[in-house]
């Protein structure tokens, strides 16, 4: 069985996570992505606390597709250090995970 992974990472403003969100769905490097916000975050950087409303993108992927979801993000990300959590997906419905395959695969026949 393919592995599967749930993605997460944030963005300032929803306009952000929907370009983000549709460059990485017309990629085809997810079969899903699903947007949450707006969110509060409390953070560190560059030595002090930072306070920020932001959106969050859960995106759902294979994890042979990580390498290059990563790098997609970090192309098209504005943060200079985006968020990017990978979770494996240990278990779930077997149709939903033969969707995720299935969408994504779409991306493999044509590279």
């Amino acid at each position: 069985m393919e592995g599967y992974a749930q993605v997460l990472t944030t963005v300032p403003s929803r306009a952000a996570a929907a370009a983000l969100a549709g460059s990485i769905v017309n990629a085809r490097l997810a079969a899903c992505v699903q947007t949450v916000g707006p969110i509060h975050s409390l953070y560190w950087w560059n030595g002090k606390p930072e306070d920020a409303e932001e959106w969050q993108l859960l995106i759902k992927t294979t994890m042979t597709h990580l390498s290059a979801l990563e790098k997609h993000i970090k192309e098209n990300h504005s943060y200079d250090i985006p968020e990017i959590i990978v979770t494996p997906i240990v278990g779930g419905s077997a149709d939903y995970l033969r969707w995720i395959s299935a969408e994504t695969k779409r991306t493999d026949a044509s590279s």
